[in-house]
């Protein structure tokens, strides 16, 4: 999950301001923030119903990744409340809460595809950094079990108004990607996303020309003549700042073997 950079470490949150992380109160400011989030109490404060055992489970994992603990926490919450709490628990005040009810899409049983994505999108276009990596990381592996299906569906994501609806589209397909699997289908055939990266390629949001450029450079990691020949084609058809700079982070590995 990426955030802006902090000096902080966990040690260093005033007790103040942790105690509102921990009961919901607050969003998390910045990655320590959200790392420093005692789940266990959190969970009791929002769900009082949930259970001790799912309480102290939850403290028994205290020292997992953060990755973990979203997909454990999401498991206990489907266990023994169904998909009951989603609506509640997408718009609450909390990002660490509204990231379970993103991980609660990915663990339900039964949903396409497309009823993963339609369930996702209000996540996917949140407005806390943190709760947008956690929307894709949660309907990944139902994208790279099904790449071309994933693909087919978000191309129309790249026209959204809102930049957040297309990165997402970027950067829940990436081939390689971060914290989650590889696509192999991608990294073999990228060019089988090009209905998403074509519409993107002069994309005026940094946020999306980031997530672009990393995609690429992700593909130029297998396919580095395919990546160079795209960002060619690219800068001719639109010679832009913004292609520029997609163009820049899509070499930035390839150009480091040369």
């Amino acid at each position: 999950m990426s955030a802006g950079r902090s000096g902080k470490r966990v040690a260093d949150i005033e007790p103040s301001r942790l105690a509102l992380l921990n009961t919901g109160a607050v969003e998390a400011a910045t990655l320590t923030e959200c790392l420093a989030v005692d789940f266990a109490t959190l969970m009791q404060v929002v769900l009082p119903e949930i259970g001790e055992d799912a309480v102290g489970a939850m403290r028994e994992a205290a020292r997992e990744g953060i990755s973990r603990r979203m997909a454990l926490a999401a498991r206990l919450i489907h266990e023994r409340r169904g998909m009951a709490d989603l609506a509640k628990l997408r718009c609450h005040a909390s990002d660490t809460v509204r990231g379970w009810a993103c991980f609660m899409v990915g663990v339900a049983k039964d949903h396409t595809l497309a009823e993963r994505l339609a369930l996702i999108r209000p996540q996917a276009d949140d407005l806390h950094f943190g709760v947008r990596e956690w929307s894709w990381m949660a309907v990944r592996p139902y994208i790279a079990v099904d790449p071309e299906d994933a693909i087919a569906r978000l191309a129309g994501w790249t026209a959204e108004p809102s930049e957040r609806l297309r990165r997402f589209a970027s950067e829940a397909t990436r081939p390689r990607g971060v914290w989650c699997a590889h696509i192999g289908l991608l990294r073999q055939s990228p060019e089988k996303a090009l209905p998403i990266l074509e519409p993107l390629q002069a994309d005026p949001a940094p946020y999306v020309q980031d997530s672009v450029g990393n995609w690429l450079n992700d593909a130029g990691k297998d396919r580095p003549e395919w990546v160079r020949s795209l960002c060619a084609r690219w800068s001719a058809e639109s010679p832009m700042p913004a292609t520029a700079r997609i163009y820049k982070r899509a070499l930035r590995s390839i150009d480091r073997k040369d």
